[in-house]
């Protein structure tokens, strides 16, 4: 039976069989050393005469292994002071070449190439690599956790969309039998559905589509967006509440479950961030950039560019120690028609974006829940009741007040983890010029 790596100092003195990749190999005149890696570390297989009723034919196969072939070796598990490699090895009676790799090799697995997304399965095999998906894997195992324990209905949206899902602009157009369909931009209209259906509070995770053109470090045309909707709320601030509950949860399980290993690896502290985070409205934010010294450029009229929002965050750390503030009250200019507006101020929406580190990482607010007002504010937009019919549908029977965000997995991952391009943290990285593999 085979023992993962991590666990054979529990099997000292005992006849074992690992399983793994061949890291690296080292012959000299009366010895062999061969790394064997699986995905819970390495251990050191030593091959010497003194091992003679296996020594010669253990001495052909290792001399012949190429670098990243998968083997099974079983033999002696001993306890060694003088390996560097935890204090053990492996004395080997058996080996069998599972699958011998090609040389050379394209890509050595821990090489940082240029080109190593075109050999991604062979990246992957770096020991930080499998962390990041292992710390992906609590993310939403935490997640699950905290909606859960609140009664929350997890649903799964359509991908596929007879209209745009929010606007007009990033969509992606697929051929769809004798006409013509839309890769979701978000699975916003469907999450307000659930809402209508009286679903009370629902959670998505799944691959939303964006057909930016953005080269940027974190843009991509396909990623993984956490969707959140909640029913019966007074204002924003009630899902601002719950977004800081769930994040300073999920956190705080990442920290307890992987904590050490995210320090040791990428040398990133987790801070679990306090309650409640700061809220700053927009047009105060712009005001502390201009004392700053910062113009927000023209085209970023109503919102924050990059720099300003690094900037913000900046002010939010020396200011109040958070690595987290809520932006709020955007106006209407730059926020969907659907977002709920002020009665006092009808130009300012109940909406927000959450920064952190000065990053943004979600969008959220409280949706517009009266069917009049709605098709108002469609048509101010430019809308057409007609070409969102389907939409505007769930508001005539019944609609409770409601709200939500939007979450990117990637970057989450990103500034836990301290990693600076979403291509790191993504398993196989979509953009703008790469489709493979």
């Amino acid at each position: 039976m085979r023992v993962l790596i991590t666990d054979l100092k529990n099997h000292l003195g005992q006849r074992v069989t690992v399983c793994g990749w061949v890291a690296r190999v080292r012959s000299l005149k009366n010895i062999q050393f061969l790394v064997l890696r699986d995905h819970t570390g390495i251990v050191q297989i030593t091959n010497m005469p003194e091992n003679d009723a296996y020594f010669k034919h253990i001495a052909g196969i290792v001399s012949n292994l190429s670098p990243e072939s998968t083997i099974s070796v079983t033999g002696m598990m001993n306890a060694n002071p003088q390996v560097k490699l935890g204090g053990v090895e492996i004395v080997p009676e058996h080996i069998e070449v599972i699958a011998m790799a090609e040389k050379p090799l394209p890509l050595q697995p821990n090489s940082q190439a240029p080109d190593r997304l075109d050999w991604r399965f062979l990246d992957l095999r770096r020991p930080e690599n499998l962390l990041v998906f292992q710390v992906q894997t609590k993310i939403e195992q935490a997640m699950r956790e905290f909606w859960a324990e609140r009664n929350f209905v997890e649903i799964h949206s359509p991908k596929l969309m007879g209209s745009a899902s929010e606007s007009g602009a990033e969509l992606f157009e697929v051929k769809y039998f004798e006409g013509k369909a839309y890769l979701a931009q978000s699975p916003q209209f469907y999450k307000q559905m659930a809402m209508a259906a009286g679903f009370d509070k629902v959670f998505e995770i799944g691959p939303v589509f964006r057909a930016n053109p953005s080269f940027t470090s974190r843009h991509d045309t396909e990623f993984t967006s956490i969707d959140v909707e909640i029913s019966w709320i007074d204002s924003h601030e009630d899902v601002m509440s719950l977004e800081e509950q769930w994040l300073e949860h999920t956190i705080r399980r990442v920290s307890e479950d992987r904590g050490e290993e995210i320090n040791e690896v990428f040398k990133s502290d987790i801070t679990i961030p306090s309650l409640p985070f700061p809220r700053i409205p927009m047009e105060q934010a712009r005001s502390i950039l201009a004392e700053l010294g910062h113009t927000v450029p023209p085209e970023y009229k109503g919102d924050l560019d990059p720099d300003g929002e690094r900037l913000l965050s900046d002010y939010v750390m020396k200011t109040f120690n958070h690595e987290f503030v809520f932006i709020t009250d955007y106006p209407t200019s730059v926020r969907p028609f659907y977002h709920m507006r002020h009665n006092d101020k009808p130009e300012v929406t109940k909406s927000f974006d959450l920064l952190w580190k000065g990053l943004e990482v979600t969008t959220g607010a409280q949706r517009e829940h009266r069917y009049d007002t709605l098709i108002k504010q469609a048509k101010e937009k430019g809308l057409s009741p007609d070409y969102i019919k389907f939409y505007l549908d769930f508001f005539r029977y019944g609609m409770p007040p409601h709200g939500g965000y939007g979450f990117g997995l990637t970057r989450m991952l990103m500034i836990l983890l301290g990693i600076k391009n979403v291509r790191e943290v993504t398993y196989l990285y979509r953009g703008p010029n790469r489709l493979t593999p």
